[in-house]
């Protein structure tokens, strides 16, 4: 874990300049985290980081829930390791991805279909028998994969969208303070990798913890949406300007 840590401080650090460089914005962020922006910017990232953790665990938990106790231990085993792998690799690309005239607005509209996908999730039509290794998938509304092969590719596939949703998210709300955005990439590596089960377990006791998350996921995505159009370097308008 702790060399999974370190990949993805170096994987973001090369998206934002030299090791001193991000420790600068680290230490620049920080010292002033008592700010407005900087507190808003590091409240809404760690809620952003500790619901889709949750979210990525009661998901796959719930698609291997159909398996037989070896084969449902692989794929969730497969799915924590495909996610912390994921997170690094998008970490390393999504600084640049920022700059990018019209990903902010695709980003915001990604976040949209997440915050649209966590409703119906907190709103299932139906419940299933959920994997004993993961607390609180039992009424995620997912329906259990029915071989270890279609487990695998459907979790494979799930980490990967939630994975970029949880890096754009962060990037989304800390964008204007790039040292708690370095945080919160590592963060959302750790707590994906030793936490998201014991999170899933708490999101289905308090619910409340998923809205509060869910309408930061909102805010984050309108604000994105928002820069998306108007914003003087990425902006979609400076395409017309």
């Amino acid at each position: 874990m702790i060399d999974l840590l370190m990949a993805a401080s170096a994987a973001a650090a090369q998206g934002l300049g030299s090791p001193a460089d991000i420790w600068g914005h680290i230490v620049n962020d920080f010292s002033n985290i008592g700010s407005p922006s900087a507190l808003a910017a590091f409240g809404q990232v760690l809620m952003i980081d500790i619901l889709l953790a949750g979210d990525n665990a009661i998901v796959v938990g719930a698609l291997a829930a159909g398996l037989p106790t070896a084969q449902r231990q692989k794929v969730i085993l497969i799915g924590i390791i495909a996610a912390l792998v994921l997170r690094i690799a998008f970490a390393l690309v999504v600084s640049q991805l920022m700059q990018v005239v019209g990903l902010i607005l695709a980003g915001g509209l990604l976040l949209l279909w997440v915050s649209w996908k966590m409703w119906r999730e907190l709103h299932p039509a139906g419940g299933s028998a959920g994997s004993p290794e993961v607390d609180g998938d039992e009424n995620s509304g997912v329906r259990p994969a029915k071989s270890f092969a279609a487990a695998a590719w459907a979790v494979a596939l799930a980490d990967v969208s939630m994975s970029l949703d949880n890096v754009l998210a962060v990037a989304g709300a800390a964008r204007d303070h790039p040292g708690i955005l370095i945080i919160g990439l590592i963060l959302s590596v750790a707590l994906m990798g030793v936490a998201a089960n014991l999170i899933a377990k708490y999101i289905e006791r308090f619910r409340w913890i998923a809205y509060v998350g869910l309408a930061v996921i909102l805010y984050v995505a309108a604000k994105m949406i928002y820069d998306g159009f108007v914003d003087h370097q990425v902006g979609i308008l400076t395409l017309f300007g």
